[in-house]
């Protein structure tokens, strides 16, 4: 075994080798700064350095997201540039003529990280479009499909925390623009790791690429407007971006297809990459939407619409009966699955083509009853719209963290803009017949049963200790969670029916409950999504009853998982 001055003299080199092709002078400059501190014996710069180039920022079927900073187990232009070489070579290994469009957000870099893509695809003679502007992430997809592009990528870290960024890769063609699925990544990742292995001034570069102009968004527009517009521009209704791009689409969209003009929260129209008013730029985090209530309360509003920072995800809160309340991701997915099952039925009538709901298997079995009262398939898919935006024949199809596809022809993947217009439809339609958004989840659940949903996470210190809590509850399965009887155990260790091995479990209980446990894929935890069903009294009741059961069920499962830990 080498000795600690062996160990750290590799490091020095490793870093060395690093900053001699870093054109990043920010990046470069803090690892100089941070490796003259590690030789003069400071052990956190030692740690933070040894934590940076250990290994590399894994690409998989999410593509690369992290914290920006030197080193390969970072997110900079370095990686970017590995990444893109290593996809450039795929592409071409893949096709005699690829292309490729490419698209931004405006978190730090993400333009750059744009330009350096753009550029390594050109010098590959790979036809390349860059997107004109920050743009959100559904104009990126719909332009892969719409351009007919072999393949899209999109930088972007979604919600994540301001000092992250990520490159999401989509693929056209028989792929139908959605995001990679294995054996796709593997394939992508083992040519950056290649290209990784050699030095980054050989990649080829050229100017040789198009940049877009208005035309592809306005293309985007027209289509998200296709399949609703209305005359009836009563609804009032708060719009925040989140500081991220989408205003500026979202407005377009609204108002063209007949909605009144958003109220926007005016600290949060505009992009910026620090995200000053939010603790966390997602809107499922609490606080997230104070200052939209706050707008709204003041302007006398009828509802709330929010997209994340790339627009890819849709918030909504509407006035309960206690007040201003956001929907949850399975509350907005139940009644827009309910509006495309009505759509599809209404104007297509009977018989009519084939026609799925699709949801994530953690996310509510609500939809499931939806597609069985109206006769339209159903199917459940691993996370990840790569898997929903895959399923054939798909009509509408969402998963619990905010994510909804309701055009399939134009977007294969979540798109909170064009779920926001058929949002906005739905609440127009209801305001005009008297019925509160409240009312129409009771409605709901009088039509299709109660539904309610709870998560619990288990945190461990050492992500290694996931697997013994998981072979844990192999070993020793439970025979009830609380009071109420496991009445099936399925185990996706090994595959089930379409879904690849997967460590995932699955309780059913009596009285309709389900609990599903699976590791996080981003921290050290495992996570329990827990569903809860009523059929017993009237909508309100029902929904009731089930909350009142999920949370039971909650608590229940914290003990169990805590017991086990």
């Amino acid at each position: 075994m080498s000795s600690d001055g062996e160990r750290f003299a590799a490091l020095r080199d490793a870093v060395q080798a690093w900053v001699s092709q870093d054109p990043d002078e920010v990046t470069r400059a803090d690892l100089v700064g941070m490796l003259e501190q590690a030789v003069i014996g400071d052990a956190d710069a030692v740690e933070e350095l040894r934590d940076r180039f250990h290994t590399r920022l894994e690409f998989g079927t999410a593509g690369l997201r992290g914290r920006q900073a030197g080193g390969p187990n970072r997110m900079n232009r370095v990686v970017v540039a590995q990444t893109a070489e290593g996809l450039a070579r795929f592409l071409t290994d893949s096709s005699p003529s690829p292309s490729i469009v490419i698209g931004y957000d405006a978190r730090h870099n993400s333009a750059q990280y744009a330009q350096d893509t753009a550029e390594i695809m050109a010098g590959h003679g790979i036809e390349t479009l860059l997107l004109p502007r920050p743009l959100p992430t559904p104009v990126l997809a719909f332009a892969v499909r719409s351009i007919d592009r072999s393949a899209g990528v999109m930088v972007t870290a979604s919600h994540n925390p301001p000092q992250d960024n990520g490159y999401k890769v989509y693929l056209g063609g028989a792929n139908l623009g959605a995001q990679i699925v294995s054996p796709q990544d593997a394939l992508i990742a083992a040519r950056i790791d290649e290209a990784a292995s050699e030095s980054i001034v050989t990649y080829a570069r050229s100017e040789e690429y198009s940049v877009g102009g208005d035309e592809l968004v306005q293309r985007y527009i027209v289509r998200a407007t296709e399949t609703h517009t209305t005359d009836d521009a009563s609804l009032r209704y708060v719009y925040t971006a989140m500081h991220g791009v989408g205003w500026e689409t979202a407005r377009a969209v609204f108002t063209r297809a007949g909605f009144s003009e958003p109220i926007g929260v005016a600290a949060q129209n505009d992009p910026d990459p620090d995200f000053p008013t939010v603790a966390f730029p997602n809107p499922e985090e609490p606080g997230a939407l104070d200052l939209a209530i706050r707008t709204a309360a003041d302007s006398g509003a009828d509802l709330i619409i929010a997209n994340d920072p790339d627009a890819d995800r849709l918030a909504v809160a509407a006035p309960f009966r206690d007040g201003w309340r956001r929907l949850t991701g399975n509350e907005i997915g139940a009644l827009l699955g309910w509006r495309a099952a009505v759509k599809h039925t209404t104007t297509r009538g009977r018989p009519a083509p084939p026609a799925v709901l699709a949801t994530s298997l953690v996310s509510s079995p609500a939809l499931e009853a939806v597609a069985r009262t109206f006769g339209l398939g159903y199917v459940e898919t691993l996370t990840g719209f790569k898997w929903i935006s895959r399923v054939p024949d798909l009509l509408f199809g969402f998963e619990e963290a905010l994510g909804f596809l309701v055009d399939p022809v134009g977007v294969r993947d979540k798109d909170g803009i064009t779920a926001a217009r058929e949002f906005l439809a739905l609440a127009t339609e209801l305001k005009a017949g008297g019925v509160s958004i409240e009312e129409s989840l009771d409605r709901f659940a009088s039509l299709f049963g109660g539904h309610a949903s709870e998560q619990v996470s288990a945190r461990v210190e050492n992500i290694s200790l996931i697997a013994a809590l998981t072979a844990s509850l192999r070993q020793d399965p439970p025979t009830q969670i609380g009071d109420l009887a496991v009445t099936g155990i399925r185990d996706y260790r090994d595959g089930i029916d379409q879904f690849p091995a997967s460590d995932i479990l699955r309780y059913d209980l009596e009285r309709g409950g389900r609990v599903i446990v699976r590791p996080s894929g981003t921290e050290p935890k495992l996570k329990a999504y827990i569903d809860a069903r009523s059929d017993v009294g009237r909508g309100d009741r029902r929904r009731a009853a089930a909350a009142e059961t999920a949370r039971y069920l909650a608590d229940a499962v914290t003990v169990m998982l805590s017991e086990r830990a």
